[in-house]
């Protein structure tokens, strides 16, 4: 694994974090919205995460593992909304956007769990930023050895 490569990786790895960051603090921002441009409640966004460039065949993989297997980092695969997890019922008729029994439907997030996501993706934006000024370092370090 070449040097420059190590900084692709985990300038990747932080790109990629820091967008999370961005779709989590969206999802707290509307925690409350009831209507949107199309007229429904916000629905939580999911980041998911895949390897840049992932080997296809049998042999690409052998040839990679027997050459000194160097990595190519992570990228933003999609960006989706949770329908699997129910929207929030609450009882208020004199809300604007009540249903006819006085309820209103309201975004289907989760302070505490947005919390905790955003916790995780600082942390791994924190190590991914650690890796990189190692990288950095080291080669400051052999720059050095050099004069």
């Amino acid at each position: 694994m070449s040097m420059f490569s190590a900084f692709d990786v985990t300038a990747s790895g932080l790109t990629a974090q820091r967008l999370r960051m961005d779709v989590i603090s969206e999802n707290v921002a509307n925690a409350n919205t009831t209507r949107t441009e199309d007229g429904t409640p916000y629905r939580r966004k999911i980041v998911t995460f895949q390897q840049k460039n992932p080997q296809q065949t049998f042999s690409q993989v052998l040839h990679n593992v027997s050459s000194g297997y160097s990595g190519s980092g992570v990228k933003v695969s999609q960006i989706f909304e949770d329908t699997t997890t129910e929207m929030n019922m609450v009882y208020d008729p004199s809300h604007p956007d009540a249903d006819e029994n006085g309820y209103v439907t309201y975004p289907n997030v989760n302070i505490v769990t947005e919390m905790t996501d955003l916790i995780d993706a600082s942390r791994s934006y924190e190590a991914n930023s650690t890796a990189f000024n190692a990288s950095k370092s080291m080669a400051l370090k052999g720059l050095e050895i050099g004069q």
